[in-house]
């Protein structure tokens, strides 16, 4: 008989880290980015067009996906009430790894013109672990493209927070 070779999760893990699997893994992420939007405000409706046929997300390997447990990132475009963030917080953590975050608007990554308001969440990033940022009030449809491109090169880079 054959020697049979028992293998466990440690050592699989060390051989995806050290080949060139991990560079197969990351160019699949990078061309299947499926998002999860959370539009607010004026910089929802230019998330909306963002999707439409001018500016084709699709094209581009980014697909928007209606529950959390298909997507890999969430879009945060506009203004975070102190009542939603549960719920935002709740979509978050269903979400599987390797998972990202893109702040877009100055409503969520400062609190925009809302800032001095009680109710409205000042700084998304000790929250989220925000990966890419893209200020504007609100940013055009063509600078929602550009921050979900980065979010692709850092991800075939291997250039993300969670080392992934």
């Amino acid at each position: 008989m054959a020697d049979v070779w028992f293998t466990t999760t440690e050592k699989i893990h060390q051989i995806i880290e050290m080949g060139p699997i991990k560079n197969i893994f990351n160019w699949g992420r990078k061309n299947s980015v499926y998002f999860l939007m959370q539009p607010m405000g004026c910089c929802g409706v230019e998330m909306f067009v963002f999707g439409a046929a001018p500016y084709d997300c699709t094209r581009f390997g980014c697909m928007p996906r209606n529950t959390p447990r298909q997507t890999d990132v969430m879009i945060i475009s506009g203004y975070i009430t102190r009542k939603y963030l549960p719920v935002i917080k709740n979509l978050w953590e269903q979400m599987v790894e390797p998972k990202w975050c893109v702040a877009i608007g100055e409503c969520a990554i400062s609190g925009g013109p809302f800032y001095d308001s009680y109710n409205i969440i000042q700084n998304t990033a000790d929250y989220f672990p925000i990966d890419v940022f893209v200020p504007g009030c609100p940013p055009g449809q063509s600078s929602s493209l550009r921050p979900l491109m980065n979010l692709q090169e850092k991800i075939k880079q291997r250039k993300d927070k969670r080392g992934y």
